[in-house]
């Protein structure tokens, strides 16, 4: 479900994942007939397009059209791959909503020696969905798990981002609600690395004003529809791009955000904040002092600012 909206799930009428024909499974490219033997039994991992359907790859067709099973999050998105690539098969709906029992008849398939193919509507299977549940119950029943590498929206992000990419942290979607959407922020401000999210169009704006807030004018890259029709990424510091999506009167699309990592200076030990704190308590006020000593060090801002509203009673 990498980067992907709610959607209403709905199963296709008497898909069990079975694979529709009797002889053997077919998928087409680029005008050419090709077959798809049948794995050996498993659980595949096989990753999907995030966008631009042309970025699957032949072991991910081979595998979806010869599976015994094909589980996957939404049936009408899946859909519209399997008739591209022109694979007749029925499908299972596994999603966040049905994980439990449509997990258990899967696993049941799979334990009688069955090929299981689990995909998501875009990108890598258990980016932020709910199959890292299947995985990890089927590992604990010695049943093989096997993954197909391919498209992710969080590694394409980060490779067209111009950030560091030696080392990442990704950290899904933010909270919704103000507060804790702040906290978590703080909570990940001092990884060293750069930090790649997901995000919802109608809260870019928003978040992008959270980010600079409690990160400060770190450089980062919003990247929207990666590798479709309107793909765009906008660079600059958390403060500029703030202002021009606040700017805009809406947002449409698939969004990953990459901020790169706290400077040098920014990995200061704890004890070295009040020092810096006292010496911006000289020029400013509490609260500006704490956002810019979080921004320095990579502490808290909260607890910057009681560190703060301390040394000011003090003097």
């Amino acid at each position: 479900m990498e980067n992907s909206h709610d959607t209403d799930i709905v199963e296709a009428p008497g898909a069990d994942g079975a694979r529709a024909d009797t002889g053997a499974a077919r998928f087409t490219l680029r005008g050419r007939e090709f077959s798809a033997p049948r794995p050996e039994p498993g659980l595949y991992l096989v990753a999907t397009p995030i966008g631009n359907l042309s970025d699957i790859t032949l072991r991910a067709l081979e595998t979806i059209a010869g599976a015994d099973r094909l589980a996957c999050e939404d049936t009408r998105v899946t859909g519209k791959l399997l008739s591209r690539f022109s694979i007749a098969r029925r499908m299972s709906a596994y999603h966040e909503h049905n994980a439990a029992e449509a997990g258990e008849k899967l696993l049941a398939d799979l334990e009688a020696g069955l090929s299981v193919a689990l995909v998501s509507d875009a990108g890598t299977p258990l980016v932020s969905d709910p199959g890292y549940r299947l995985v990890r119950e089927a590992l604990e029943r010695g049943i093989k798990v096997i993954p197909i590498p391919g498209a992710s929206a969080a590694i394409a992000a980060l490779t067209a981002s111009g950030l560091p990419s030696d080392a990442f942290f990704f950290a899904g979607f933010l909270p919704q609600k103000e507060q804790a959407r702040a906290a978590r922020l703080e909570e990940i401000a001092r990884i060293p690395g750069t930090l790649v999210l997901f995000e919802a169009p109608h809260r870019i704006a928003a978040s992008l004003s959270a980010m600079a807030k409690v990160l400060g004018a770190r450089p980062a890259a919003v990247c929207r529809e990666l590798t479709k029709l309107h793909e765009t990424v906008y660079r600059g510091s958390l403060f500029d791009l703030a202002a021009t999506f606040s700017a805009m009167e809406s947002v449409r699309g698939e969004i990953v955000v990459c901020i790169g990592p706290p400077e040098a200076e920014a990995l200061a030990a704890p004890q070295d904040a009040d020092a810096i704190l006292a010496g911006l308590l000289g020029e400013m006020k509490p609260a500006k002092a704490a956002q810019e000593a979080a921004r320095l060090t990579g502490l808290p801002r909260r607890d910057l600012y009681q560190r703060a509203l301390a040394l000011k009673d003090r003097r």
